[in-house]
Order: C-alpha cells, then sequence, then structure tokens
C-alpha cells in the first residue's frame, strides 16, 4: 500500500522527512505494463497546512500513479512546506497536459509559491548558454559530460570575453557539435551586456564557468532568470587573482569549490552545492591547483544537475533547500 505519512514533531527542529526508495524492478505495476511507464518529478513550495501530503499522493495515485521516493521539509517557526516527489505513470492513462492541470489545481487550492512537474523522458530539455574567461576547464567538462549524455542540457551557445584560436580543444568540440561560440571582449566601461542579453533572451538559465566579469542590476533584471556560478571556496580569504597561489603560499589544509545563484550583491547568492578537499604540505604549486579546478568542474556539474532534476528550492532570503 502507498500510504504516505508526515511526522510532526513539534519539540525539535526542522523536519525533513524522506518516504521509501525503491528501484523500478522492485515495483509491482497495476496499470500495464513497466515499459510503457515514464517517469515524473514534482516540486512544492506552499504555506505549510494539514493535508498537502494526503493531497499530493492522491493526485497521483487516483491517476495509476505509483510514487517511488519523496522528501519533505517543514522548517521550525516558519510556516512553509517543501516537497519533491518522483513517481511513475502511464500516459495513457495520465495525459501529459491532464498532469498539469491536475497540479495546477493543488498550486491554487495550497496557495502555493512554486509549483513545478517534469517528465525527463517528454519535456524538452533545458536550453543554457554558458559563459566562460580565459579558464576553461570547466567548460571543457561540461562539453565532454554534455557530448556522453550526462548532462541534461541544451547548450546554445558558449559566450566569452577571451579569444580562441582556430586550433583550440574547445573551438574544435564546438565546431564538431555545432555550438556557436561568440567572443565579445570587454573593457571596465563596456561588458557587453547588451549583445550578452540578445544572445540568451532564449535560454532557461545561464551558466557561469569561470566568468570573470561582474553582471550588473539592469543585467540580472532583464535577464529575469536564474544564472548558476562557480567559483573558488577559498573566495573571499583569498581575493584577486591568483587565488589558488595566494593560499598555497598561506599553507592552507582544506580547499574547496562553491557553486551559488547569482545575485546583485556579489557572491552572495544562495549557494546550491559546496566541496571540499584536504591538501597538504605535499603538495606543490601544480598538485594544488589542479585539486581546486577538479572541485569546480565537480560543484558546478552537481549543481546544473540538481537544477535540473528540481532539487533546488528558494528558503528564506539567500539560502536554498536542496533535496
Amino acid at each position: 500500500m502507498n500510504l504516505l505519512w508526515r511526522l510532526v514533531t513539534p519539540n525539535i527542529g526542522p523536519q525533513v522527512c524522506k518516504f521509501a526508495k525503491r528501484s523500478l524492478k522492485s515495483v509491482k505495476f497495476p496499470f500495464g505494463s513497466s515499459n510503457s511507464l515514464l517517469h515524473g518529478i514534482h516540486v512544492f513550495h506552499c504555506p505549510d497546512d494539514v493535508g498537502i501530503v494526503a493531497k499530493l499522493s492522491d493526485c497521483i495515485a487516483s491517476k495509476g500513479g505509483n510514487i517511488l521516493t519523496a522528501d519533505v521539509f517543514v522548517p521550525q517557526d516558519n510556516n512553509v512546506f517543501y516537497s519533491r516527489s518522483e513517481f511513475t505513470f502511464d500516459p495513457a492513462i495520465w495525459p501529459r497536459g491532464e498532469m498539469d492541470e491536475d497540479f495546477s489545481k493543488l498550486s491554487r487550492m495550497f496557495n502555493a509559491m512554486k509549483s513545478v512537474v517534469r517528465v525527463p523522458e517528454i519535456d524538452p530539455k533545458y536550453k543554457i548558454a554558458v559563459l566562460v574567461s580565459k579558464q576553461d576547464h570547466c567548460l571543457v567538462d561540461l562539453l565532454h559530460r554534455w557530448q556522453n549524455g550526462r548532462l541534461p542540457v541544451d547548450i546554445t551557445s558558449v559566450i566569452s570575453n577571451h579569444d580562441r584560436g582556430p586550433d583550440a580543444h574547445v573551438i574544435w568540440l564546438l565546431e564538431r557539435h555545432g555550438i556557436p561560440y561568440y567572443y565579445l571582449p570587454t573593457t571596465t566601461g563596456k561588458k557587453r551586456e547588451v549583445e550578452i542579453l540578445e544572445l540568451v533572451h532564449d535560454t532557461d538559465f545561464l551558466v557561469l564557468a569561470r566568468y570573470m566579469q561582474v553582471f550588473s542590476v539592469e543585467f540580472l533584471k532583464s535577464y529575469g532568470k536564474d544564472i548558476i556560478n562557480i567559483h573558488h571556496g577559498l573566495l573571499p580569504s583569498f581575493k584577486g587573482g591568483s587565488p589558488s597561489k595566494q593560499a598555497f603560499e598561506a599553507g592552507v589544509k582544506l580547499i574547496g569549490a562553491t557553486s551559488h545563484f547569482v545575485s546583485e550583491v556579489l557572491d552572495a547568492g544562495a549557494i546550491i552545492e559546496q566541496m571540499v578537499e584536504r591538501v597538504s604540505h605535499r603538495d606543490n604549486l601544480r598538485s594544488f591547483t589542479q585539486k581546486s579546478e577538479d572541485l569546480e568542474k565537480q560543484c558546478l556539474l552537481k549543481a546544473i544537475k540538481s537544477y535540473c532534476e528540481l532539487r533546488v528550492l528558494p528558503y528564506e532570503k539567500d539560502k536554498t533547500v536542496v533535496f
């Protein structure tokens, strides 16, 4: 029996309830064969109230859907509710358009701030543009994972303020896959933001893969969608140029990387993902830098995948819930 229940314990801290997680192979499907089933994801953010989980569960089950995993978070002393559910369904029984309308009814019922459903197998992939400066280790990593099918997005363009020759590995990769590369040199008084907006207007979100320019408030408001950035986790301890070299010379023992949303305040956007790794006196500058770059690649990839899988929700002013 697929019965979802929520534990309410008012005397302890924020609640994160994880329901049973089962592989597709272990699930019994009452409606047709497993070959006809699709996988759906739904996230919900609304004022907290009695019966939300029950209604969400009934919405899926009443159409023959089967919940595989569900997470709920209700912060202490904050009357809000967050959930993320994964489920299987038969599109012949629950058509995609009908699914949208069913979840929209729940959204209206509970005055939801956010209600999003995705069916990755049939919904369009998120369209992104990647912006990069001179260092291209994050970009190259994203391109390799994208061409291997491990990055669930469509890369519409790469934009850079650094020129790359026709023989550069990045240019070869982009030309091979038909991804346009736009070189827009910048100066202190000319950020080329109008041109960038024209190039990215039809994207779903942007990725800054070591793009070393700061967007203006006007740009952020005009774009109006999410921008994911990666920066050296040692900041703000080591500001300015060559942070790895500064940290190496200071003899730090722990390095890291942080992926976050871009906000109007520099490097103050809500954090999506952070990763760390230990270093020691045995590391030279080359091995130290390599470890830092590897962390940046992993951290940015994890943030993008979490975003595409609807795992990231806004929490309070500058925080996130990441299921």
